[in-house]
């Protein structure tokens, strides 16, 4: 293997390490036993950032959605 070839192989494994660890953060994020597809929350808009970077209405909805943590306010 050459130089090049060296490189471009560290070049693509770097990538797929990232994309491995990023799945890996929000693993625990979103807890399927807690999803309630037909659940009902009050349509009271007080935002939340859930872990997986989405904004939700408000905590019911995050909850709902199997959202295991969550900060008050909008997601950035």
């Amino acid at each position: 293997m050459n130089k090049d070839q060296k490189n471009y192989l560290l070049l693509i494994l770097s990538v797929l390490l990232v994309f491995s660890c990023e799945d890996e953060d929000n693993k625990d994020c979103i807890d399927e036993s807690k999803i309630i597809s037909n659940g009902v929350c009050i349509e009271i808009y007080e935002p939340v950032c859930g872990c997986d970077d989405k904004t939700y209405s408000n905590d019911c909805f995050a909850e709902i959605a199997g959202v295991t943590e969550w900060t008050k306010g909008e997601c950035n």
